[in-house]
Formats: structure tokens, C-alpha cells, sequence
């Protein structure tokens, strides 16, 4: 059963717009490369699972984007956390598209 839901957008601290993303695209792999289910949209990020992993994969992305250059990283997190359950990705927007 999925318990939480994070939104998550990381903006790096960079010389130049090219960095910026490319340090963005190494987050973006560290996501994929969890296994979770995950939503990249324009502005964030989606994923879904059990909370602590979801929070590591938010804290690993601090690192990533240390490592792959950046400054320093200021990441906005949105949480919604319930232990009964939370609703997929999908059902949140599939009457959408």
C-alpha cells in the first residue's frame, strides 16, 4: 500500500543555465534509478511509496546535485503522508488527460 505522496523540485545553484539542467537530468536519473514510481513534470517531480523512502531519495538529491556541480541546492518538498493509504498518480490526474 503507497502511504505517501512527494512533489519534489530541486533548483541548484549554478554559473549557467546549460549546468543548471544538466545537474537537474542527474537528480532526475537518481529518481528513476530508485525503482519507485515517479512523474517528472515542467516544475517538479512526483514520486509515490513508503515515506522513508521517498525522504531519502529527497535527501540523496541534495548530494547529486553537490557532486554534480552545483553551488548549493534549495529543494521545495511537498508531503502528504497517511499510514491508511494515499491515492496513485493516477487516479489524480487521469481524468485529466
Amino acid at each position: 500500500m503507497l502511504t505517501a505522496s512527494i512533489a519534489f523540485q530541486v533548483m541548484p545553484k549554478a554559473n549557467d543555465q546549460k549546468k543548471i539542467i544538466e545537474i537537474i537530468d542527474k537528480v532526475i536519473e537518481t529518481v528513476k534509478t530508485s525503482g519507485i514510481k515517479y512523474e517528472v513534470g515542467p516544475m517538479e517531480t512526483t514520486m509515490e511509496g513508503e515515506l522513508d523512502a521517498l525522504m531519502e531519495i529527497v535527501r540523496k538529491a541534495q548530494y547529486v546535485s553537490i557532486q554534480a556541480g552545483a553551488a548549493n541546492v534549495f529543494t521545495n518538498v511537498k508531503i502528504l503522508y497517511d499510514p491508511k493509504g494515499v491515492m496513485t498518480i493516477e487516479e489524480k490526474v487521469t481524468k485529466h488527460r
